[in-house]
């Protein structure tokens, strides 16, 4: 018997109440949108453990193709939490980080999407200039710009 062994990261998920929002606001910052569809049925229930649910997805691929972030816009069952506005340092809170060529030019196009500075921008040494934002519907996105031979 062979041990099994870690292939790679599909996706990262989150939920939103609007999808079509969502997909603009990750447009504007470079993914692209693969796919959108509704996942209904008992077999989607039993993965997720919500029972009846109907969900409606959009896959959003990076440029290099290697990462996808999935957007979810949960039609059923009612969503139960909602934890958009919690600091960073929430348990279990989740935030994505995306690499870019020129973090203020990033930034000035995603305001115009809702986007708003979490802290500052701040250098870290000679490697990057980081920020966390906040995007549509208070999701937490990390912008990391490298600097010199990191790029």
């Amino acid at each position: 018997m062979t041990n099994s062994r870690l292939m790679r990261m599909d996706n990262i998920g989150i939920a939103v109440e609007s999808l079509d929002d969502a997909v603009a606001f990750f447009t504007e910052l470079g993914l692209t949108l693969e796919g959108r569809a509704t996942i209904e049925g008992e077999w989607a229930g039993r993965v997720t453990g919500l029972g009846d649910q109907c969900v409606e997805i959009a896959m959003m691929v990076t440029p290099d193709g290697h990462s996808r972030l999935e957007l979810s816009r949960f039609l059923r069952p009612a969503v139960v939490a909602d934890h958009r506005g919690a600091p960073v340092n929430a348990l279990g809170y989740l935030r994505a980080m995306f690499t870019v060529s020129d973090i203020d030019d990033t930034l000035a196009r995603l305001r115009e999407h809702g986007a708003q500075l979490v802290g500052e921008v701040v250098r870290y040494e000679d490697a990057y200039r980081l920020c966390y934002i906040r995007g549509p519907e208070g999701i937490l996105i990390g912008l990391a710009q490298p600097l010199g031979n990191n790029r």
